[in-house]
């Protein structure tokens, strides 16, 4: 079984995966090679918590180790800086994510395809990607629960750089077009509180900086986004990866809990469909002791959309820049064509 990590440096993330073999000496040589880093300070998990690699032998199987990294984002910095540049233990800035990632993204969980390669600057204008069309997706899985008389099944978002705000507030505030005001919501947090959101956690950005990026119409969200919308709103969000079936809780053990689905540079909503029910009339927030009862529903829901492959691998897909038609591939292909060219209009290849 393989292991997929997200590793974000000071210039960006990236996605590494790993044979059942790799060891820690792997992953030190991996880290060093995508971060140009001889010397580096890792933290990981949420909140975020140093992560010493040297406190393991460097023949130490990955697969066992106490920290589990598959799926997992490690925020590397500079040995020398760490003390100024290390993340606090509030949120974990991935996409991904991604969720970065993209995580995030998850990471990204994060603004995924925005992040640069080692060798590469950041564009200065968050890369633009459309998905390619799923045929499988024609015939949309769901999951009937008899014990409460209804279908657990996935409400699509549109294909825009703000599917993540068009999920949270379809699932919080049944607005799915709530987007500037969840926009604004995330930057007043981090005004308010730049100490937390300090750089280290909002993709190597300057506070103000991302407040401006993140109101911006073109700018993903992703793992810092999840934090704060989460809290705002009082509400336990669970958001589920497609492609790793992990589920990442923030703001856990609130009341209510509501479920998005990330795959990979698109987030969507899960709703529990009542019979004779409009789909506004959807049920999306959860209270104890059903949604206990919903969270390996929406993960078997999730393995259905894996199974017709409704994600997309950010490390090895294939893209077309729409500019100019070049082919790419990943998302370091892409950020490195954007920096290179000024092209940021990116499809999904068939």
């Amino acid at each position: 079984m393989s292991l997929r990590i997200r590793i974000r440096g000071p210039s960006g993330q990236s996605t590494a995966t790993f044979d059942e073999g790799a060891t820690v000496e792997t992953l030190k040589k991996q880290i060093s090679e995508l971060t140009s880093l001889p010397a580096f300070d890792i933290k990981c998990g949420y909140p975020p918590k140093p992560l010493d690699l040297s406190g393991y032998e460097p023949a130490k199987l990955l697969s066992e180790l106490d920290v589990k990294l598959n799926g997992e984002q490690l925020l590397v910095t500079r040995a020398e800086d760490s003390e100024s540049t290390k993340a606090p233990d509030v949120v974990n800035a991935q996409r991904a994510n991604d969720a970065s990632g993209t995580s995030n993204k998850a990471t990204a969980p994060t603004s995924e395809t925005s992040q640069p390669s080692s060798s590469q600057r950041a564009p200065a204008t968050p890369l633009s990607l459309t998905r390619k069309a799923n045929k499988e997706m024609s015939d949309p899985p769901e999951i009937f629960i008899p014990d409460v008389g209804g279908t657990l099944l996935l409400r699509i978002m549109p294909d825009d750089n703000s599917c993540l705000f068009r999920a949270i507030s379809s699932a919080v505030i049944s607005d799915i077009d709530a987007v500037t005001e969840l926009r604004s919501i995330v930057a007043e947090t981090i005004q308010a509180d730049p100490e937390t959101y300090n750089k280290a956690v909002l993709d190597n950005k300057d506070p103000d900086k991302y407040c401006r990026w993140i109101r911006s119409q073109d700018s993903w969200g992703g793992q810092v986004e999840l934090v704060i919308l989460s809290q705002h709103f009082g509400v336990e969000i669970c958001s589920i990866d497609v492609q790793t079936l992990r589920a990442d809780r923030y703001n856990e053990g609130a009341e209510k809990r509501c479920f998005v689905v990330y795959s990979g540079i698109h987030y969507d909503t899960i709703a529990l469909s009542l019979p004779g029910m409009a789909p506004e009339d959807d049920v999306k927030q959860f209270e104890s002791p059903i949604k206990d009862e919903i969270l390996p529903k929406a993960i078997e829901l999730c393995k259905k959309l894996q199974e017709k492959h409704y994600y997309t691998d950010t490390s090895g897909f294939r893209l077309r820049c729409n500019d100019c038609g070049a082919m790419l591939v990943g998302e370091r292909g892409a950020t490195e064509h954007a920096a290179s060219t000024g092209h940021y209009n990116f499809g999904e290849a068939t």
